[in-house]
C-alpha cells in the first residue's frame, strides 16, 4: 500500500493491486446482512485483478486526512450520488468532531482547493472538478448543520477565505459560477450571526473557542441566550414541583401565574422565593428574572403562601393536594393525548443530530450542547412521575381505577398518533412500583406489557409512517451500545466502521422527520394541563402515598 498509515483489507489469497486510501472493507452482495460480523469476506479463486478495481469498497478506518481524500475522490458532481458515497459523506460530516476539530477539518479543505499557483501541470478539467468536489462538500456540511457552526469563529474565516478563492478562480473557470453563487448565499447566510466584517487579515487573529470533541471531549457553544426555553421547576414543597417550560427571560410574575393557575390559588395569595441549600431564603420581585436565579448554584425556587401580614409560609407536605379535584376525568382522551404528542413534537424538532453525539461521546456531563435532548429526555421522566402523582393522589377506590383507565386510553392514543416516546412514559409511569403495588386498583386493569421487548417496538416502528416520535431512552442506549462495545481509534486509525454504526443510528431522526408534523387545533384549556405538569419527584414520598391509600396488609 502506497501510504504507511494506511491499511487495505480484502478478501481472497491473490494479491491486491497498489491503493493510497485509508482502511477498506469489501462487502460481498450475500454478505451485506452481516456488514459488520466480520473484518473479511472471501472471495472466489476467478477474481482477477479487474473484478478487484470494480468491487465495492466501505472505509472501515484511516486517518481523517485520507478518509477526506477518498471522500472527495468517489463524489459525482453531475450525475447523483451511489449509496455507497452519499452514506461516507454523511457518516464523514456527521460524525467528523469526534476525531478532528472544525478547524482541522477547514485546513484540510483548504489543502484540497488547488490554488492558481499551485496547479502545475494539471488538466484544467481536472483542477476545476477537484474545486467544485470541495465546494460540493462545504455546502452539504452547511446544510446539514444549518445554525448549529453559526458562532464558529474557524467555520466564519474558512467560508470567508474559500469565497475569497473562488471570487479569484471564476474567471478562469467560468463552470464555478455555480457554485459562487451558492457560496453567496451560504455566507450571507452565516454572517447574519456575526458582526465581524469581511477583513483578509481576521486569519490572524485570536478566535474562540472551536466546537469540537477531540480536545476534553466537549466544548462550549456559549451561554444561554435570552430566547432559549427551559424546564424550570417551581418546588410546592420539598418533593413535589411544577414544571414550568419558559424562555431564560421570563419573569417571576410571567412564572407565578402559571403556578397559581396549576395549584388553584390566586397570584396575590403567592410568591416565589429562592432557597438555597444552607437554608437562606429570597423573595423574588415581580420583574426579576426567575430562571436566571433558580439556575445560581446551590438554589431551588419554590412557591411561599403570603398570609395577612405578608410573612411567607411553606406548603406543608401535600397539604395543598389534599383536597384536590381530579380534572384529568373529565378530559377527553383524545384530545389530551393530542396535546401531548403536540407538545412533544415541538421538543423532538429541535433536536439537531449533533446533539446525539455530544450525548454519546462527551465525559462532563453538560449539557449546554445537548439542550433541546435533555428537554426531551426531562420531559419524558416527567411524564412518568405525573402519571403515578395523578394516581397516588387520589384517595378514592373508584375514581382511581378510573384514573388508571383514563392513563392506559391515553397511552393508546399516543401509539396511534406515532408518539412513543409519550406513550413509554405513560406506560412506565403506570408501572412504577408505588403504583403497580395498588391491588385493589389494579383488580380491574387490562394494561400494556411495559416490557415490550426491543424487537417488537423496532418492528413496529419501522411500519409506522413518518412523521413519529421515537421513545428516545431507547435510540439513547443503542448509540451508547455502539459507542461503549467499539474502540474509536484502532492502531492510530480513525474507527470508521464504528461511526458509521452511530451515524446510521443518528439518522433514524432524520427518518422520523421526513414529512413535517402539522399540530392539531390548539385546546387552550388542555394546553397548560399538559405543558406545566405537576409532579412529586421523590420516591420515598410517593410510596408513603401509595401506603396511605392502600396500607400493606
Amino acid at each position: 500500500v502506497g501510504d504507511a498509515s494506511l491499511d487495505v483489507l480484502r478478501g481472497g489469497e491473490r494479491p491486491l493491486p497498489t491503493f493510497d486510501v485509508p482502511y477498506f472493507k469489501y462487502i460481498d452482495e450475500e454478505d451485506e446482512e452481516d456488514e459488520w460480523s466480520s473484518r473479511s469476506q472471501s472471495s472466489t479463486e476467478d477474481d482477477s485483478v479487474d473484478s478487484l478495481l470494480s468491487d465495492r469498497y466501505v472505509v472501515v478506518s484511516g486517518t481523517p486526512e485520507k478518509i477526506l481524500e477518498h471522500l472527495l475522490g468517489d463524489l459525482h458532481l453531475e450525475a447523483a450520488q451511489d449509496k455507497e458515497t452519499e452514506t461516507l459523506l454523511d457518516d464523514f460530516l456527521l460524525t467528523y468532531t469526534v476525531f478532528m476539530t472544525t478547524d482541522d477539518l477547514c485546513q484540510a479543505l483548504l489543502r484540497q482547493y488547488p490554488l492558481l499557483t499551485d496547479q502545475g501541470k494539471e488538466e484544467d478539467s481536472d483542477v476545476s472538478c477537484r474545486k467544485r468536489k470541495v465546494l460540493h462538500l462545504v455546502s452539504q456540511w452547511t446544510s446539514l448543520y444549518k445554525d448549529w457552526l453559526h458562532e464558529d469563529e474557524h467555520l466564519k474565516q474558512f467560508l470567508k477565505t474559500i469565497y475569497r478563492n473562488v471570487l479569484d478562480d471564476v474567471y478562469e473557470y467560468p463552470i464555478l459560477e455555480k457554485e459562487l453563487k451558492e457560496f453567496q448565499k451560504i455566507l450571507g447566510m452565516h454572517r447574519r450571526h456575526t458582526v465581524d466584517e469581511y477583513s483578509p487579515h481576521r486569519k490572524n487573529k485570536t478566535f474562540f473557542q472551536q466546537f469540537s470533541l477531540k480536545e476534553n471531549w466537549l466544548q462550549h457553544r456559549g451561554t444561554m441566550n435570552e430566547t432559549e426555553e427551559i424546564f424550570c421547576r417551581v418546588y410546592i414543597t420539598e418533593h413535589s414541583y411544577v414544571s414550568v417550560k419558559a424562555h431564560v427571560s421570563t419573569s417571576a410574575q410571567e412564572i407565578l401565574k402559571i403556578v397559581a393557575e396549576k395549584i388553584q390559588y390566586t397570584e396575590e395569595e403567592l410568591a416565589l422565593v429562592i432557597v438555597t441549600f444552607s437554608g437562606e431564603k429570597h423573595e423574588l420581585q415581580p420583574n426579576d428574572l426567575a430562571i436566571s436565579k433558580s439556575c445560581e448554584s446551590s438554589s431551588r425556587m419554590f412557591v411561599y403562601r403570603k398570609d395577612l401580614t405578608d410573612s411567607l409560609n411553606p406548603f406543608a407536605e401535600n397539604e395543598e393536594l389534599q383536597q384536590r379535584s381530579v380534572r384529568i376525568l373529565g378530559i377527553n382522551t383524545w384530545d389530551l393525548a393530542l396535546e401531548l404528542t403536540n407538545f412533544d413534537w415541538s421538543l423532538f424538532n429541535a433536536i439537531h443530530e449533533q446533539e446525539l453525539i455530544y450525548f454519546t461521546f462527551s465525559r462532563q456531563g453538560s449539557a449546554e450542547n445537548t439542550e433541546n435532548l435533555s428537554l426531551l429526555l426531562q420531559r419524558c421522566n416527567e411524564v412518568q412521575l405525573w402519571v403515578a402523582t395523578e394516581i397516588l393522589l387520589c384517595s378514592q377506590l373508584c375514581k382511581r381505577v378510573q384514573l388508571v383507565k383514563k392513563f392506559i386510553k391515553i397511552a393508546a392514543h399516543c401509539k396511534a398518533q406515532r408518539n412513543l416516546n409519550s406513550f413509554f412514559a405513560i406506560v412506565m409511569g403506570l408501572n412504577t412500583a408505588s403504583v403497580s403495588r395498588l391491588s385493589q386498583t389494579w383488580e380491574v386493569r387490562c394494561i400494556f406489557d411495559p416490557s415490550l421487548n426491543h424487537k417488537a417496538y423496532r418492528d413496529a416502528f419501522k411500519k409506522m409512517k413518518s412523521p413519529k416520535i421515537p421513545f428516545m431512552p431507547l435510540l439513547l442506549k443503542d448509540v451508547t451500545f455502539i459507542h461503549e462495545g467499539n474502540k474509536t481509534f484502532l492502531d492510530n486509525l480513525v474507527n470508521f466502521e464504528k461511526l458509521h454504526m452511530i451515524a446510521d443510528t443518528v439518522r433514524s431522526l432524520r427518518h422520523c422527520r421526513n414529512n413535517q408534523f402539522v399540530p392539531s387545533k390548539e385546546h387552550h384549556e388542555l394546553k397548560p394541563y399538559v405543558h406545566h405538569l405537576h409532579v412529586i419527584d421523590n420516591q420515598q414520598a410517593l410510596f408513603e402515598l401509595s401506603h396511605r391509600i392502600e396500607p400493606r396488609v
